[in-house]
């Protein structure tokens, strides 16, 4: 184990807890303290995070599925790194792991919290996105919640993004009778259609979804994978047929609103079509890791799965990273390289 850390590291903190949309003024760029590794702790220095839409709840200090964020304390979220520093005799000086403590240029942690992870096998930023937890939040919610099957028309709402951008790749890739995705550019729209493969998609701002999505599925939808939530949320319902299949996944169009907006107009389709809506949260599917990974891999191995990164350079840059990807500004994974 190396005798000298540097003393410091670079790490973003909570400044402020936002009302309404995040700006700037609420993270403070800090130096602090790097720790040297305990009894079965390591040290590692990040070279690429994750920003992810889920980070914007923590921000708000309500009581979730995971503890917020602390005022004036690092945040943290998925990050990968070699191990500079080790105590623990499960992971060697050198490798690389992924870990939950990004947002900081150090940082120290119990190994078995860390796994390792082969840079030879795919890119490092790939555990962050098609083959980490973006990716396994696709699968898990494409196949254990929404229970898809061949010849299901499938509905992805942000289609462009990390999550829905391979969820709508899975579908396809298993027998989809059609997928439909929705994004908010057309310069994404044709990312959809052109590079992933969906069927059709349509630019949620150039008319109502409800409008759009009936004409792209004239004869409805069976599974609907929803990253959005609000509008969307609200034409699915109008669309979906018989016994149809929701993953809520997220409801980004929400995340930033000051007070809670009105739920669906539309819930008693609910009860008509018999529909099953279940929100899920990745965590709670450890089980399903090994199959997850035995199964995509492979695909992005073969290029027959597509995935798009948007790189922001430099840890001082991961708020704006943040704030453009609340935004909309990324295509696929939104990371930050540090």
């Amino acid at each position: 184990m190396p005798t000298e850390l540097p003393d410091t590291g670079v790490e973003i903190r909570l400044a402020a807890r936002p009302q309404g949309w995040p700006t700037q003024e609420h993270f403070e760029i800090a130096d602090g303290p790097v720790a040297a590794p305990g009894d079965g702790q390591i040290v590692v220095r990040n070279k690429v995070m994750s920003v992810d839409p889920a980070m914007r709840g923590r921000m708000n200090d309500v009581k979730s599925y995971i503890p917020p964020y602390q005022l004036g304390k690092p945040l943290d979220g998925g990050a990968v790194g070699e191990v500079v520093a080790s105590n623990s005799p499960k992971v060697q000086v050198g490798q690389h792991v992924l870990h939950g403590l990004g947002w900081r240029e150090y940082a120290t942690l119990d190994a078995d919290r860390a796994t390792t992870v082969d840079p030879e096998a795919a890119p490092l930023n790939a555990y962050l996105g098609v083959l980490g937890m973006p990716g396994m939040t696709a699968y898990v919610g494409l196949f254990e919640i929404a229970r898809f099957k061949a010849g299901d028309t499938v509905f992805v709402s942000g289609a462009a993004g990390a999550i829905g951008s391979l969820a709508g790749q899975l579908a396809k890739l298993n027998g989809a009778a059609k997928v439909i995705g929705s994004a908010g550019t057309p310069e994404k729209i044709r990312h959809v259609t052109d590079e992933l493969g969906f069927d059709t998609a349509f630019n949620y701002k150039d008319a109502p979804v409800r409008d759009q999505l009936r004409t792209a599925a004239p004869d409805g939808v069976d599974v609907y994978f929803d990253n959005v939530g609000g509008d969307h949320l609200e034409a699915a319902l109008d669309s979906l047929n018989d016994f149809g299949r929701v993953a809520a996944c997220g409801a980004i169009s929400q995340y930033n609103n000051a007070e809670p907006e009105p739920g669906p107009r539309n819930m008693f389709q609910i009860v008509k079509k018999r529909l099953s809506i279940r929100g899920f949260i990745v965590i709670d599917h450890p089980d399903v890791k090994d199959k997850f990974f035995a199964d995509v891999a492979p695909l992005v191995q073969q290029g027959k799965i597509h995935y798009t990164e948007t790189v922001v350079d430099g840890l001082r840059n991961a708020p704006e990273a943040f704030l453009g990807m609340l935004r909309g500004e990324n295509t696929g994974k939104m990371l930050v390289t540090i």
